[in-house]
């Protein structure tokens, strides 16, 4: 079994993960994939297409959703099709590509249900300083990605890093999600990027999220997916080691996010791109 090593800035290896191809080819780590399974065929027609693109490209690759959206701005707004049922499409999506997967988890308890089918287990933005989720998180032996707050600086991230490792789990890296820009926008500052990098962890950019447009009055969110390409190679040219890319085959019609994520038709374009960045770099 082949296993992507991510190194730090000192040349150290800091992060191993099963079943990732193109563990050598030097291009940044990929996570992508729809916000949320909304049923039990979407979510195998965007990997397909995603592993194709990342194959082609020889683009080491992590198959991303949610198995329930937890944080809704109204109470109506879709959160899932059932815990277990969503786990068990996130598990086959992994088995059937042979790729890892990740998704997010919201209290202790979920830390280890969610570790029995998934790879990778996300802690949100707004959950990064929970303490005991991160030990629960930590405990599974899974690797953890945890997004920064968009509250929260990027030098306050060492304190979460260090509750993971001080709970005996080495594998954790890193998410740039923005930060709140008055009261309905986000910003990113990439000087966060190489600051979060001397916590000798990987640092993954989320073109989407930080596109995101929060607390609109229709309790609807907003985003700019025309800017994903310009977060995204500029994240490259500042020197992360992965992107965090949210994307739907129609997001106009996605029941989650759909305003911030980018269309999969666009998505190979924008990767090849992106891979010329950065071997140029």
């Amino acid at each position: 079994m082949e296993f992507y090593e991510l190194r730090s800035m000192k040349n150290e290896i800091v992060l191993s993960i099963p079943k990732i191809k193109y563990h050598n080819s030097g291009i940044f780590l990929l996570m992508a994939g729809p916000c949320v399974i909304e049923n039990d065929t979407m979510p195998f027609k965007i990997a397909e297409k995603i592993v194709a693109i990342t194959e082609k490209l020889k683009i080491p690759y992590i198959f991303k959703a949610s198995y329930r959206k937890a944080n809704r701005s109204k109470i109506d707004s879709f959160t899932g099709i059932g815990d277990k049922k969503a786990l068990k499409i996130l598990e086959k999506v992994g088995s059937t590509f042979n790729i890892p997967v990740v998704t997010d988890i919201h209290t202790n308890e979920e830390a280890a249900i969610a570790a029995a089918y998934a790879d990778v287990l996300q802690i949100p933005a707004f959950l990064c300083r929970q303490t005991e989720l991160l030990i629960a998180a930590a405990k599974t032996g899974r690797t953890i990605n945890i997004k920064k707050g968009q509250f929260v600086s990027p030098e306050s991230m060492k304190f979460a890093v260090e509750k993971v490792r001080e709970s005996g789990n080495q594998q954790v890296m890193l998410t740039e999600r923005g930060t709140t820009f008055g009261y309905h926008d986000l910003v990113v500052d990439f000087r966060g990027i190489p600051v979060m990098q001397n916590n000798n962890v990987p640092v993954i950019l989320d073109c989407t999220h930080s596109l995101q447009q929060p607390n609109q009055s229709s309790g609807v969110t907003g985003g700019r997916p025309d800017l994903i390409e310009t977060i995204a190679r500029a994240g490259i040219a500042v020197g992360v080691d992965g992107l965090f890319i949210e994307t739907h085959p129609n997001p106009q019609h996605a029941l989650s996010d759909g305003a911030n994520m980018l269309h999969l038709d666009f998505l190979d374009n924008l990767l090849q791109k992106l891979v010329k960045l950065r071997k140029s770099l």
